[in-house]
């Protein structure tokens, strides 16, 4: 093989103990909701300004909590900014390990991709009288070009 960007291999008891992990974490995440585009689009956000001036203001309601309405709920506040806190160096980890999993995902299909391209060169050219014909064929398949079917002519009205 001419390009090996990774090799590895996960065994029965690797992919058990991902699994489980996999399932632990989904289960401790099962709190986490899922929002529709529409809802995304719609939410206010809030960027790194618009944070900070969250965290100053829960600060500020914290120190006077006699001026918010009585229907503010202050605990919940707090605990949001709380888990907002919590969760993030969770979904940074989280984030990389995606990423790494997404590129080795990438590498593998380009080594198979490449390496399979380099045996099918070879197979074309010394595997002809060795009765792999149908093989050669069957792998070329991959690479053909469906014809292009040509627009129906259009039916005009003769002149009468």
């Amino acid at each position: 093989m001419s390009q090996n960007l990774v090799d590895i291999e996960l065994n029965a008891e690797a992919l058990d103990a991902i699994d489980a992990a996999l399932a632990a974490l989904e289960t401790s995440f099962a709190p986490l909701i899922a929002l529709t585009t529409d809802q995304r689009r719609q939410l206010t956000k809030m960027g790194d300004k618009s944070e900070a001036f969250c965290r100053q203001a829960g600060y500020v309601f914290g120190e006077n909590p006699g001026v918010l309405p009585g229907n503010f709920d202050l605990a919940g506040y707090q605990r949001d900014l709380a888990t907002l806190d919590a969760l993030r160096p969770r979904l940074v980890r989280l984030s990389r390990l995606q990423q790494r999993a997404s590129d080795t995902e990438m590498a593998l299909g380009s080594d198979l991709m490449t390496n399979a391209l380099e045996g099918y060169a070879v197979l074309k050219v010394a595997g002809k009288g060795q009765g792999l014909d149908e093989m050669r064929k069957m792998l070329s398949a991959r690479f053909a070009r469906s014809k292009a079917t040509p627009a129906p002519a259009s039916e005009e009205p003769t002149p009468a």
